[in-house]
């Protein structure tokens, strides 16, 4: 169904048949422009969009989880609010959402196991522009180009908050 990147760009996403699209979110709220374009993606094939966010986890003591280092209620509360505003706009448009909010801290990672659990064909994400190569490890906003690093033949469309599309591989 995906068509196959031999030149390492992403597809045109108005040129996808997809099964289902991951709109996801490594704790940012998510920009209306990769709401609207994970619409758009699935739209076309009568698709769903799955809303998934993540709830920052902080570490771990001694390599046991702590719960001082979990996310609190107020964390909690903020991305349930960032899915749900989401999946309304998402359903006004006509397109059939629903959502999940997890806890973890290898965000990268859980968004490609989710994509790959539900059959997406397509990750849309709001992202900050890429930063230097030295800078990346140390920045949790850095998450979507890392998930788009390691997706594979699988497109991720990276929206900033101008509304940007990021289109090269």
């Amino acid at each position: 169904m995906i068509p196959r990147r031999s030149s390492g760009a992403t597809p045109d996403p108005d040129a996808l048949i997809v099964r289902a699209v991951l709109l996801a979110s490594e704790e940012r709220d998510i920009p209306r422009a990769a709401v609207d374009l994970a619409a758009r993606i699935a739209q076309r094939s009568g698709a769903p969009v799955h809303v998934f966010s993540i709830a920052r986890v902080w570490g771990t003591g001694f390599g046991f989880p702590n719960p001082g280092l979990l996310p609190n209620k107020k964390e909690w509360d903020r991305q349930y609010d960032v899915v749900r505003k989401a999946v309304a706009r998402l359903r006004r448009k006509g397109i059939e959402a629903d959502a999940r909010v997890i806890g973890t801290r290898a965000a990268a990672k859980r968004i490609l196991q989710e994509a790959k659990r539900l059959n997406c064909d397509a990750i849309v994400m709001g992202a900050d522009p890429a930063k230097h190569v030295l800078l990346r490890d140390f920045s949790w906003a850095h998450e979507p180009h890392r998930v788009k690093a390691r997706a594979g033949d699988l497109p991720v469309y990276l929206v900033t908050e101008d509304g940007s599309v990021e289109s090269a591989a």
